[in-house]
């Protein structure tokens, strides 16, 4: 049985051979002139419609895993930036619990994006261009049959025209002529109904692909979106808590160097006073006084005694200072009604217009809304001194100051 085995597989490659030369010695004939050659202009078309859809095809198909591999470089990079904030993030920060969360969300996130690219529109690809393999090589098994069909109709042609005619080798050509034929047609026709359904096709195929694409973008960079917003909320309430941690650190330095201020004062009454921190800049630049004084005002605010010393200013400056200062240790109680919120002053400030409020450091302000928001210039606040609120109940001595000359309270 092997040698059997071995002469038929011998007989196959000397008829394969065979048909190779004859196909060669065909071609051959044609491109010198001597041999005429079947043409389809039409099937042409479809085949060079076919080579450019299979090219466009393997663009794209390669264009969309080097895409794939881009997303997957950016989720490695975004992986990593959240394993650093990860590191850097003490525990007693704000937000610890949700940046770890959001760390998570985000790394899910891109693992479902790249998933879904790769399962709706990387495999709609591949399976597209799987079938081209196959119909490449029906259209060159097409082809040689074709060149076979030219062979046999040429060679029974000249057996015709033969002087010394040969029936029985006429009828062998012709027998062979009738089989190549067929052979050809039934590939040629399956061809002609295929290819122009294939070139068809890729108009669905571009479409579900892309929209396919565009969808799984849109919903990706919706939720990416939601948690940088969720990130930016994060960092803005991170450095909020920085920025009260470290007003209150300062207004503890300001108490500390005050007191160390008045011992030192108290030791030697010659030592000039020092600041626990540099004055803030200038306040913020003000229009004309919307409120003048009017001249019995200004009177009522001139003291006939101004010039005189006298031991009375003495004894109501200390009333005054004891006032104060009783209202200041109260500064943290319910706020009285109609106002918004408490200031304390952290620097001096001397009034310059008649509707401006004079600031000692230490002096704890009661906010006041404006009658009319229109007047309120910017980094500018109404208000009354908790003393004189108290000592009066009177909101008529309220006046304007300069916010940044105060810390809220």
């Amino acid at each position: 049985m092997a040698e059997i085995g071995k002469g038929v597989t011998a007989g196959k490659l000397a008829i394969n051979v065979q048909k190779r030369l004859t196909r060669a010695q065909e071609k051959v004939l044609q491109k010198l002139g001597k041999a005429d050659e079947t043409r389809d202009v039409v099937f042409e078309e479809m085949v060079a419609n076919f080579n450019k859809q299979m090219a466009e095809g393997t663009k794209l198909q390669k264009d969309l895993k080097a895409y794939l591999a881009a997303v997957k470089t950016m989720h490695d990079a975004s992986r990593r930036l959240q394993d650093c904030l990860a590191d850097m993030y003490e525990p007693d920060w704000f937000g610890k619990e949700e940046m770890d969360a959001l760390a998570e969300d985000t790394d899910t996130l891109w693992l479902d994006y790249h998933q879904s690219i790769t399962d709706k529109s990387l495999q709609n690809m591949d399976i597209y261009l799987s079938q081209f393999p196959d119909i490449k090589a029906r259209i060159a098994k097409r082809d040689r049959k074709l060149v076979d069909f030219d062979s046999a109709r040429h060679h029974f042609t000249s057996l015709q025209k033969g002087k010394k005619k040969d029936e029985a080798k006429i009828a062998k050509a012709e027998e062979d002529l009738g089989r190549a034929q067929k052979i050809f047609e039934e590939l040629n026709v399956e061809l002609q109904d295929e290819l122009p359904a294939l070139w068809d096709r890729r108009v669905g195929v571009y479409v579900n692909t892309f929209q396919s694409l565009a969808g799984h973008q849109e919903k990706f960079h919706k939720e990416m979106s939601k948690l940088s917003q969720n990130l930016n909320d994060i960092m803005t309430k991170l450095e909020e808590q920085r920025q009260i941690k470290k007003g209150a650190t300062a207004a503890s330095k300001t108490g500390d160097c005050a007191k160390s201020e008045g011992a030192n004062h108290s030791e030697s009454a010659s030592s000039a006073p020092k600041r626990s921190a540099p004055p803030p800049g200038p306040p913020p630049s003000r229009p004309p006084p919307r409120l003048t004084p009017s001249p019995n005002q200004q009177q009522q605010n001139v003291s006939p005694f101004e010039d005189e010393p006298s031991v009375h200013d003495t004894n109501t400056d200390s009333t005054t200072t004891t006032l104060q200062s009783a209202v200041t240790n109260g500064s943290d109680g319910e706020l009285p009604p109609g106002f918004l919120y408490k200031v304390k002053a952290v620097h001096d400030y001397a009034a310059t217009d008649g509707d401006e409020l004079e600031l000692k450091m230490g002096d704890v302000v009661l906010v006041l809304a404006f009658d009319n928001p229109d007047e309120q210039d910017d980094g500018w606040l109404m208000g009354l001194k908790e003393s004189q609120w108290f000592q009066k109940k009177d909101i008529s001595a309220k006046g304007v100051f300069p916010e940044n000359f105060t810390q809220r309270v």
